[in-house]
């Protein structure tokens, strides 16, 4: 397994891998020993909008979580979707795509932070203002931020 980090603002990026498959991705105050994927840095740097050729194993298999996971995985850079949406999508409530994401273990790769509540943001871990920051950087990059 190999294990590397590449800053996103104040953040840290952690990245677990093998091969091409991701095993874990999270935020944290800290370095780790490593350096991250290129395609990371290139995508928190704003300088790329995808995370190929690396695949999520959260993302494997036919249950429920993978459903919805490959489901988010469909949203397009610079875009957003409701909770509602993606589970009108497979066929669940937006209650469980919430728990879903909340459980997400390679958030980036499935971007957790294109889904949104149908009245704000929702909810990210460990702090909202990635969420922000992460949508601003692609709607910049995407060209569809009008600066307001």
């Amino acid at each position: 397994m190999n294990e590397g980090s590449c800053r996103f603002g104040l953040w840290h990026v952690h990245v677990y891998w093998s091969g091409h498959m991701l095993h874990r991705v999270r935020f944290s105050p800290y370095p780790c020993p490593g350096r991250a994927p290129v395609q990371f840095t290139r995508f928190l740097a704003g300088q790329g909008s995808s995370l190929t050729p690396y695949s999520s194993i959260a993302a494997v298999g036919e249950g429920l979580y993978p459903q919805i996971y490959r489901a988010v995985m469909g949203i397009e850079y610079g875009t957003t979707a409701s909770y509602g949406i993606i589970a009108e999508l497979v066929g669940t409530s937006p209650r469980v795509v919430g728990q879903a994401m909340a459980r997400n273990p390679t958030p980036l790769a499935i971007p957790c932070h294109r889904v949104v509540g149908k009245h704000g943001l929702g909810g990210f871990t460990p702090s909202p203002e990635i969420k922000e920051a992460l949508l601003l950087m692609e709607k910049k990059q995407a060209g569809k931020w009008n600066g307001v």
